[in-house]
């Protein structure tokens, strides 16, 4: 699933404020070096003087003539990566509609199987880089059906489309010089390498810049095969997911069952309580385990204080820096302790949400109060959640961050 877009405004604001003390979880990739000869070649215009520029710099930062060559012969656009660029889809279902359309009883089964199949190799990732084979086993699942359905862009036009195209060359242009180091390693066929529309590449959809950091060998054949091989796969998502902070021996998210009445203004993304003192207030793990009381814990209630709940520490961070979206985030850290053996969430009785237009509605009543909601584009997203608690505390109502019909109408 791409994840180029930051579907809330102040989703970044609110996870940098997060857990504090806590490892900063950010995609950071090294630039490659540039020379001071190198040209510069805006975006646009002739496509193959903007190549030229391209490969000038790809030499510059270390590649070979032969493999910049081979990287660019036959590179076009693609006018359908262009197209799905602007008509980027956005979550819009509910927690519990995505979550039990992705964490199914056949994606569990299969995981469960390749955690069984590739014990060997979980067990050197995790003895390397802390992170649990339950945690990768949910992304590979997540991002690709463990490697059934990885896009069928060429890898290489969509990243020279995306560069070429004048709205964000600067995010690509990067990627494409580092695709050049991925063929000169042997890694990439240019002309049959296909992927996701935005250029991640693999089983777990990585950019090429992320491989060239954190891809490891795990079948020993010497090459980084995204695409082809699960031990690679496993010990370089592993090393990613470390990169972003996550700690070795610590949960992400925990179910948790609430008491008949909660500060909920309290909860969300972000909050600066610990488990310990959510657990005093009544907040109880529905597998028992109190043992992280000392650590930063967030409730977040993705439908309100009647539909499931569950707290978050600090290892969340590595999700909302995998993917900005609070439901597919929420989602996969669930999968992942499905994976280890949580049961099926207790899914309650969440009060009815809004229509799409009835969101928007409600975004532009909170925008008009001074509120930054981000687009007004019905999605329950980061700053629109902060809103609604906001209003909810101001009119007495239980703040926990859910849109309702009753709330709309007392706006």
């Amino acid at each position: 699933m791409s994840r180029i877009t930051v579907r809330n405004t102040a989703l970044a604001i609110v996870i940098a404020a997060a857990f504090a003390g806590t490892a900063t979880a950010q995609q950071s990739q090294p630039q490659a070096p540039t020379a001071e000869a190198a040209p510069q070649v805006a975006c646009g215009g002739d496509l193959s003087a903007f190549l030229a520029g391209v490969k000038a710099d790809a030499i510059a930062a270390g590649a070979t003539a032969e493999s910049v060559d081979k990287t660019f012969a036959g590179a076009q656009i693609d006018q359908k990566v262009l197209a799905r660029d602007r008509a980027q889809g956005v979550f819009k279902q509910t927690f519990l509609e995505f979550s039990q359309r992705t964490v199914s009883q056949a994606r569990l089964d299969i995981g469960r199987q390749k955690m069984k199949q590739y014990a060997d190799v979980f067990a050197r990732a995790e003895k390397e880089h802390g992170v649990p084979a339950s945690v990768i086993t949910a992304f590979w699942a997540m991002e690709t059906d463990f490697g059934a359905v990885q896009g069928d862009f060429n890898t290489r036009n969509a990243l020279v489309t995306l560069s070429h195209d004048c709205r964000r060359p600067d995010r690509f242009r990067p990627q494409l010089i580092a695709l050049t180091e991925l063929v000169q390693r042997g890694d990439v066929d240019p002309a049959t390498t296909a992927g996701a529309w935005a250029g991640e590449i693999g089983q777990t959809q990585l950019l090429p810049k992320t491989i060239i950091e954190f891809g490891e060998d795990g079948d020993g054949d010497g090459l980084v095969k995204l695409r082809e091989s699960a031990p690679d796969v496993i010990l370089t998502t592993a090393n990613f997911i470390a990169s972003l902070g996550f700690q070795r021996d610590q949960p992400w998210i925990q179910e948790v069952t609430l008491p008949a009445s909660l500060p909920y203004e309290k909860s969300g993304i972000g909050g600066t309580m610990t488990a310990g003192e959510w657990f005093a207030l009544g907040v109880t793990p529905r597998d028992g385990n109190t043992s992280f009381a000392n650590l930063p814990s967030a409730l977040i209630l993705p439908q309100g204080r009647l539909g499931p709940a569950f707290l978050t520490y600090p290892n969340f961070n590595t999700y909302l820096a995998w993917n900005q979206s609070f439901i597919y985030t929420t989602s996969a850290a669930y999968f992942a302790t499905r994976l280890g053996g949580a049961p099926t969430y207790n899914k309650g009785t969440p009060e009815k949400g809004l229509s799409d237009t009835e969101m928007k509605a409600l975004q532009t009543k909170l925008k008009a109060r001074g509120y930054d909601v981000g687009d007004i584009d019905g999605i329950l997203g980061s700053g629109t959640r902060i809103a609604i608690q906001k209003e909810q505390f101001r009119l007495g109502e239980p703040a926990d961050g859910w849109a309702t019909e009753a709330l709309l109408n007392a706006l």
